[in-house]
Parts: structure tokens; sequence; C-alpha cells
């Protein structure tokens, strides 16, 4: 070999690893300037940075009274309301824009609002559902039964034929009962099962808040959970030992990592565009996502946003370099002591989850 052919080896070499290990003409709202993620065992490529269902702070985009989160009893009326569906409309249409290709409804009126909104180009996207109120948290949908029956009235409801994700919402808290908690387990991986035989769900998996259940149903059902949920925040850690990532690895799960700013308390502002603190809050949703990101078994993190503004500054985490440098580093841990200091009541389960 020549010095010409080792040199252009080299360089051949070097051009087929810069080339993404997929194909973009398959891959939804395909923007190259979005990073994509092999989403696990799924196949899917989802971009680097997806959009959560909930809608909190959208107040003050939209004012005049408006309440919601996007699974309360207000937002019932919220899925009817022109301007709220409006803003839905023009947050969507940006993220399809930029390559922004997964959307997470993990609420009733989540899924009736975005499939609303997606008519006419529900292929742009892939479609996470979760009727939470039909699901494994509440005793009466714990069979298989009873969840294939809630899944079908839902899409029956929203008009959609099927979904790309069913991933079932879990109790809350750990089940104290074992017969309990192995029922609940049964019903959730038999009626997924179904699910995709029938052609309901592509893909399935669950979500949930309680770290060392999500760890053992990966393992013990790991052809079933194709992606999991969990809270993975500006200020989560990997466990050296006994980690959920070590299951994710094992058995190729996909992950979505929800909570990233910690139910909003990592920002000092309250997302209003005229904040004074916008310029801040920006920066340190910026550094979240990067620091996020920086953890290789973490898929995408999945922020709800409420404004085509807030989907440009993720989009925008995305391309910038991914390591934080010193400074960087001081400012998001200092962002992160806050973050955790300001934590309601109902919030302090996040704490259980610095630590994964």
């Amino acid at each position: 070999m020549n010095r010409r052919e080792f040199i252009g080896g080299a360089m051949a070499a070097k051009a087929a690893m810069a080339r993404p290990a997929y194909d973009p003409s398959k891959i939804p709202s395909y923007n190259p300037k979005m990073e994509y993620r092999r989403l696990g065992k799924t196949g899917m490529h989802v971009s680097a940075v997806c959009m959560g269902g909930h809608w909190k702070r959208v107040a003050t985009m939209l004012g005049g009274g408006f309440s919601g989160e996007g699974y309360s009893k207000a937002d019932n009326v919220n899925v009817n309301n022109p301007a709220f569906l409006k803003n839905r409309d023009e947050v969507i249409t940006r993220c399809l824009q930029s390559g922004i290709n997964y959307i997470d409804a993990c609420a009733g009126p989540e899924v009736l609002a975005y499939s609303k909104v997606l008519k006419g180009r529900r292929d742009k996207i892939y479609f996470g559902y979760s009727w939470s109120v039909r699901e494994s948290r509440f005793g009466p949908f714990r069979a298989a039964d009873a969840l294939i029956k809630g899944l079908e009235e839902g899409l029956r409801e929203s008009g959609i034929e099927y979904v790309d994700l069913w991933r079932i919402t879990l109790p809350e808290q750990m089940v104290d009962d074992l017969g309990e908690l192995q029922a609940i387990e049964s019903g959730a991986m038999k009626a997924m099962e179904q699910a995709k035989r029938r052609g309901l769900a592509r893909h399935t998996g669950v979500s949930s808040h309680n770290r060392v259940w999500l760890k053992s149903m990966i393992e013990t059902y790991p052809d079933v959970m194709e992606v999991v949920l969990f809270p993975y925040t500006a200020n989560s850690k990997q466990l050296p030992d006994d980690s959920v990532f070590d299951a994710v690895k094992q058995h190729d799960v996909g992950v979505l990592g929800i909570k990233p700013f910690a139910n909003n308390t990592l920002f000092a502002g309250d997302s209003a565009y005229n904040n004074p603190h916008r310029e801040e809050d920006d920066k340190r949703a910026r550094l979240a996502i990067r620091y996020i990101l920086s953890n290789p078994r973490i898929t995408a993190p999945i922020p709800g946003l409420i404004s085509a503004y807030q989907v440009d500054n993720v989009v925008r985490a995305v391309q910038e370099r991914r390591r934080l440098d010193l400074k960087e580093r001081a400012e998001l841990d200092q962002a992160g002591r806050e973050m955790w200091a300001k934590l309601t009541p109902d919030y302090q389960w996040l704490r259980d989850w610095e630590y994964v």
C-alpha cells in the first residue's frame, strides 16, 4: 500500500464513521440540522429532543384566565378552545419544521388535542400514547381486557387508528402487595402484546416513577419492554452499581427522559417571553438538555414546550457542543441546587431520581 492509498483509505473510513447509521428517507420530518437517535429495539430514530405532552405554564402565552397543565379537568375544556389549539398547532408546526419527530401524549386531553392539530400530517411524527386514567395507575384498568378496552376507546375518541408507542402509565408508588404487583405487571404485559398483534400499537413500554420496579420489569419482560419513561433531570446521575441503565443497556431499551426541568423549578422566571429572567432561563434549559444528552443511554429528553420560541431554544441546545465546560458545569450545579430547593411538596418524589 502506497501513501496515497493509505491516506485515501483513512479518509474513507473517517467519512463512513461520520455518516449516520440510518436512512434519512425513513425518518419522519427529517432535518439534517437535527440529531437522531435509535429508540432501542424499536428501530425508530427519534430526534435528540422530543416533545412532551404537558403544556404547563401555557397560560403565560394565552392569558385570559386560562388554566390547565395537560392532564387536569380544566384541560377537557381546553381541547375545544380555538386559541389554545392555535397555540398547540404553532408549537407542533415548529417542531416538525425543526426535525422534532416524536410527541408524547400521556393523558386524555393531550391525546385529543394533539390528534386534532396533527390531522392531515399524522405521518410526520411518531405518536406516543398513554391515557393515564384508563391504565394501570387506576384499579379498574389493571386487567388486560380493561386496558385494551381503554386503548380502543381512546383511539376511537381521538380518531387515531394506531399509535407508534403505547407506554402504559404504572402506579406512581410501589405496590406493597406482591400478588397485586404481579397482577398489574401481568395485565400490562398481556395487553401490550395483544395491542401489537392487533396493530393498535407498533411498539410498547411503560412509564414509572419507581426506579427499582422499573428495572425489575425490564429484566423480567425484555421483549415487551421496548421503551421506558422515567424522570431524568438537570441534576440526575447514573448509579455506579445496580443502575436502571444496566438493564437498559443489556436489553436494548429506548429511554425517554421526563421532567428534565423538574416541573419548571429549574427556572427563575415564569416562562413568559417578556420575563426579565428569560435569557437566563433559556440558557439553563439548554445547559440541562446538553447535560442530559451527554448520557448515551438517554435516547431523548421530552420537555413540555409552550411556544415556538421554546422549540427553537431546545433545538439550539442540540446543535451546541455536548460537553459542558467548567464554567457551564458550575452554572448548572448552582441551578440544580436551586431547583431541588424549590420543589413543591407534591414533587418531593423527584429527589428519588437524583441517582438512577
